[in-house]
């Protein structure tokens, strides 16, 4: 339960740590994982402190112990090892300080390193964070490199020289960190998101030359593997060499195998790129030319035909032609009307042939009653009737006579 105090019932501040003391007892003993930063075994003291540090936080506990738990282990631990503690936590209440009190020391090996990072690795794959569409291409000619890397590294130089050769005019902006070593991680991390908050900074190169394996487990760090994935900014893992896999590798945009191999992925080669440059423009003009060429044959070609060379020729051959039909069509005409005017006089020939003024012309004449009706027999016509008589060049009156000669 909680102390109950009020600004006029205060605890002293013996009480206070005496709180403190009995809470921490009941904590019990607990094994913790971390990294030796500082050892000192003084001679001829039964006791041995050093100070424990979490590879991905800035916390660090310290850690005391007998002599005869730390020589157990004293000749494969040193400063900078990884190691697994069983320890009990213990508060000193005169000065208010925690520490540890290791009961039993294992170093963290190689082997177990490797199974937990491969552990890790699954875990953070299964979350998706190494997977391919994550990732940021890179852009053709940065402006700004930011590059984090040990201080006057090999890594350093590698990158800048190999950058600069391709690129006299690129610009980097370099955050020199601890690459190994308990102050690892916090400082690559911090490095990493100052740069990726610069919005003129266009990728982001973590370099390091190579190393044993427990040299580069700083970029296998969980908090670090997330602190990339999180980045807005194109990230180029080089670290160590080729065969060299932390887990780094995996997340980021870009595995180079060098520091010298990121120069070269990420910035382009000047010279190549005015080779490439001067090849287009030679393909350019090789285009320009042939269609300039082929236009310039179809011109002719077009200024060669007859239509062209006198285009009068073709007005001079339509008048012919015009003149050629209207030729046939008088000639159509004067047929037809030839051929209307002989059917037209043969026509004719047969009216007038079959008329009756035709048959008058040759003798015969015409009675006619007074009425005009003509008379067609003879008893038809009765005694003494005037009738009138028509033969071919005008007419006569004649009497009729019944019964008279035939």
């Amino acid at each position: 339960m909680a102390a109950t105090t009020s600004p006029e019932a205060p605890l002293p501040v013996g009480e206070v740590s005496r709180l403190i003391g009995g809470w921490v007892d009941r904590l019990g003993a607990v094994w913790v994982e971390g990294q030796i930063t500082q050892l000192s075994r003084r001679p001829g003291a039964g006791v041995v402190f050093l100070t424990l540090r979490d590879p991905s936080r800035d916390v660090s506990l310290s850690v005391t112990c007998y002599r005869a738990v730390f020589d157990r282990v004293a000749d494969i631990v040193t400063e900078g090892a990884r190691v697994v503690v069983h320890a009990k936590p213990e508060w000193y209440a005169p000065r208010g300080q925690l520490s540890l009190r290791a009961a039993e020391i294992r170093p963290v090996g190689v082997g177990e390193l490797l199974a937990r990072l491969e552990q890790l690795k699954k875990s953070l794959a299964a979350e998706g964070l190494f997977a391919a569409e994550r990732k940021q291409a890179l852009p053709f000619l940065p402006q700004l490199i930011g590059l984090v890397c040990g201080r006057a590294s090999a890594a350093e130089r590698d990158v800048l020289e190999n950058a600069r050769h391709r690129w006299p005019a690129v610009r980097f902006e370099v955050r020199n960190v601890p690459v190994q070593g308990v102050h690892a991680v916090p400082r690559v991390i911090e490095a990493v998101q100052e740069l990726d908050a610069l919005p003129e900074v266009d990728v982001i190169i973590v370099a390091r030359g190579g190393g044993s394996v427990e040299d580069l487990l700083p970029f296998s760090d969980e908090q670090l593997i997330r602190t990339v994935s999180a980045c807005r900014t194109p990230v180029v893992s080089a670290i160590g060499h080729e065969p060299d896999t932390p887990l780094l590798d995996l997340v980021a945009d870009l595995r180079a195998s060098t520091p010298t191999d990121a120069a070269k992925r990420v910035v382009p080669d000047v010279g190549e790129e005015l080779a490439r440059v001067q090849h287009l423009r030679d393909r350019a003009l090789r285009c320009v030319t042939a269609l300039l060429d082929r236009e310039e044959r179809g011109l002719a070609a077009a200024r060669a035909r007859p239509c062209m060379e006198r285009p009068q020729r073709m007005v001079d051959e339509r008048e012919e032609q015009i003149a050629a039909l209207e030729d046939r069509a008088r000639r159509t005409l004067g047929h037809l009307l030839d051929r209307a005017d002989s059917e037209l006089s043969h026509t004719l020939a047969r009216v007038v042939s079959l008329s009756p003024a035709a048959t008058l012309r040759r003798g015969y004449a015409v009675l006619q009653h007074a009425d005009g009706s003509v008379v067609r027999a003879a008893d038809e016509v009765a005694a003494d009737e005037e009738l009138r008589a028509r033969v071919a060049e005008g007419g006569f009156t004649v009497r009729a006579v019944v019964g008279g000669p035939a």
